[in-house]
């Protein structure tokens, strides 16, 4: 009797185990949660009172998901804790919730449970549970090393190039240099960057964090670890196929991306038309990292041509690399249909990528998350359209932002009906955890057939 109750006992602890997709859904959703009920208090803005339900929610779930869309002034409507309780967000939304529960747990205890690698080894990606004690290490240190340095140069440029005291400019260096490597785009200035468009020291380090943290952190300890083994001898030859694809497709996106706002807003008066060409080669730059999910703005974005918005569209909704922090569908996701559709023109069979064959199970998951991706971006959209009379090319706009976790706008997300800013609240959660991971965690088991059914084809085209 004893044994068998026992063996109900777990039979029914293994029914109601989450899966590792919903304890990262999960705690991404609970840390929110804790976010909007701290930026709730009286003490988080400016004036008396305390935020709304909405303002707080719209504001923790930017954060988390590391999007940078909000609803009210950063710079004057919170507080200096309400700005704290931001970074905080920013920091753990873009570390991931289960890597930073991970570092908490190796503080505390000095190892991690079985279970607890496998839930971080679903956040960051990894290829295995050995490897996740020191992926999530490296992570910290990369993470902390990088935002430091830049935070470092910041305050320097703050403190000597523009006059403000020593704690402003050390907590504006590290405000934007955590915002900037987590691709959050919050920025302590009501204009955003606008006042700093022409101003390299300003945004170039920006860029750089931005750059960084849009590779995925599997991409940055690899190359890492092969300058540390090998810091004058290392061959993009012994990379693995998704650092190639990150690093091969990140240059030519910031290429394309820089080259075509620039072209297209040259003679813009609103935007790039006054400038001189190193400031529109600056801008124009500048703009195209931020389409790598970043947010930031150094021009207003409702004055850019309606074809470079549509540019931009594209950009965000490619991203930038997997298991970091960065959103859209990610540039592996973009190169794999790629190089599906350059296979099908060639009339070949295997798709190969770097002198390496795709399995068919990338390929599906490649083709499941773009059509989901575009299915959610359009139904968000109609539905903003139902409740809004403005362009579409604003509202496109603003849902990729929101899917891709850009945090660029237009300017109509205040002016959004309360139902409309909670659609993007939706969109960021959705993009920030990925279709997959999303569908993943809503799933309530996963379903094995034992059989395989006839084949058939239809016409296709």
């Amino acid at each position: 009797m004893h044994s068998r109750a026992v063996r109900v006992r777990g039979n029914t602890a293994k029914r109601y185990r989450l899966h590792p997709a919903q304890v990262v859904v999960t705690g991404f959703a609970l840390t929110i949660l804790v976010g909007t009920a701290l930026l709730m208090l009286p003490t988080a803005r400016v004036g008396p009172g305390g935020a709304s339900f909405l303002e707080a929610l719209f504001t923790a779930t930017s954060a988390v998901c590391v999007t940078g869309l909000t609803v009210v002034d950063t710079a004057v409507f919170w507080t200096s804790f309400g700005q704290v309780v931001i970074l905080l967000l920013i920091q753990i939304g873009g570390f991931g919730i289960m890597s930073f529960a991970s570092v908490v747990g190796l503080a505390i205890a000095r190892k991690l449970s079985l279970r607890s690698r496998i839930t971080a080894a679903a956040e960051t990606k990894s290829v295995g549970l050995e490897d996740v004690k020191g992926l999530v290490f490296g992570v910290v240190r990369i993470s902390l090393a990088i935002e430091a340095t830049v935070a470092v140069l910041l305050a320097l440029r703050f403190m000597l190039g523009y006059g403000e005291p020593v704690g402003r400019a050390i907590w504006l260096g590290i405000f934007h240099s955590v915002s900037s490597f987590n691709n959050a785009g919050f920025a302590l200035f009501s204009d955003n960057l606008m006042g700093y468009a022409t101003d390299a020291w300003i945004c170039l380090p920006i860029c750089a964090a931005i750059i960084l943290g849009g590779l995925g952190f599997p991409v940055i300890v690899q190359l890492r670890r092969h300058l540390r083994a090998r810091p004058f001898s290392w061959s993009i030859r012994t990379w693995t196929m998704n650092t190639r694809i990150v690093i091969t497709g990140t240059l030519v996106l910031l290429i394309l991306g820089t080259a075509y706002i620039t072209a297209v807003e040259w003679s813009n008066p609103n935007t790039l038309g006054a400038l001189d060409w190193p400031g529109k080669l600056l801008v124009g730059f500048f703009q195209s990292v931020q389409t790598r999910t970043a947010g930031f703005n150094s021009v207003d974005i409702a004055d850019l041509d309606s074809a470079t918005l549509l540019g931009m569209d594209v950009l965000m909704l490619i991203g930038g690399g997997p298991a970091g922090t960065a959103g859209g569908i990610k540039i592996t996701t973009f190169a794999v249909l790629f190089f599906i559709l350059y296979t099908e023109v060639r009339g070949q069979v295997a798709v190969n990528v770097f002198g390496k064959r795709l399995s068919r199970a990338v390929h599906r998951e490649a083709i499941t998350i773009a059509l989901l991706a575009v299915g959610v971006i359009i139904a968000a959209t109609a539905a903003l359209m139902l409740m809004t009379d403005i362009s579409l090319d604003a509202l496109l706009f603003e849902a990729i932002s929101a899917f891709a976790t850009v945090g660029l706008s237009t300017g109509i997300t205040a002016g959004l009906p309360w139902e409309g800013q909670v659609i993007l609240i939706l969109l960021m959660f959705i993009g920030r955890l990925g279709p997959i991971t999303f569908a993943s965690a809503i799933a309530l088991r996963e379903r094995h057939t034992t059989y395989e059914l006839p084949k058939e084809r239809p016409i296709i085209g």
